[in-house]
């Protein structure tokens, strides 16, 4: 295992911590509760974060042939595997993963993405609040900054400069768009909602992509 990812790994499991510590208390009305991603409640994107965190690459990709290349039919047939027979069971499933290094082909730094922004997914329209660790935060906003593997991330930034004004974290040339860095990601990653925490000239550009 490469330096940087070893890294890596602690801050993906403070964030599960974290974030299985935040839903604890929840009631059966608040798991239900729609998230950031489209069309899913709280429960379903915990269930998808545990199921990123509990399939291999063979196993992954043995799904991605048995739905014919169709990666969003994938996606939510390994979700609704790790859902659970109620939110107890979800939480408890994904509780079970919190220190798992099991991931499909990807970057270590974008399993510490899909932590980050599935729990702003989740902690958003919950009114949950969560300070994270400045490290984690910059390395997960530069890897969206610079790579389009996991969403057109680096395509949105492309043309920017992007400069957090709470961490050390600045990317790019051209117009600048400022603001926290938990809403840099957020908006590289398509959500919206959090365009409204930046500013700057670019922010008309940023806001159209």
């Amino acid at each position: 295992m490469a330096a940087a990812d070893r890294a890596v790994w602690p801050l993906i499991f403070a964030e599960r911590a974290a974030l299985a510590a935040d839903l604890a208390g929840l009631t059966d009305d608040q798991w239900g509760t729609p998230s950031l991603c489209a069309g899913l409640t709280v429960r379903e994107v915990l269930a998808h974060i545990t199921a990123g965190a509990s399939d291999n690459p063979v196993v992954w990709f043995a799904g991605v042939l048995r739905n014919r290349f169709d990666f969003d039919a994938n996606v939510a047939q390994r979700l609704a595997k790790r859902l659970g027979d109620d939110p107890a069971d979800t939480l408890r499933q994904f509780r079970a993963v919190e220190t798992s290094r099991t991931k499909a082909p990807i970057p270590v730094v974008a399993m510490l993405g899909e932590s980050i922004v599935h729990g702003e997914d989740i902690r958003r329209p919950l009114g949950i609040v969560r300070a994270y660790p400045a490290e984690a935060l910059d390395r997960v906003a530069r890897f969206y900054a610079g790579s389009d593997l996991m969403l057109p991330s680096a395509t949105r930034a492309n043309g920017l400069r992007l400069r957090a004004i709470d961490t050390d974290f600045a990317v790019g040339d051209g117009p600048e768009v400022s603001g926290p860095t938990i809403a840099l990601i957020m908006a590289l990653t398509g959500r919206d909602a959090y365009l409204a925490e930046l500013d700057g000239p670019g922010l008309p550009e940023f806001a159209a992509r």
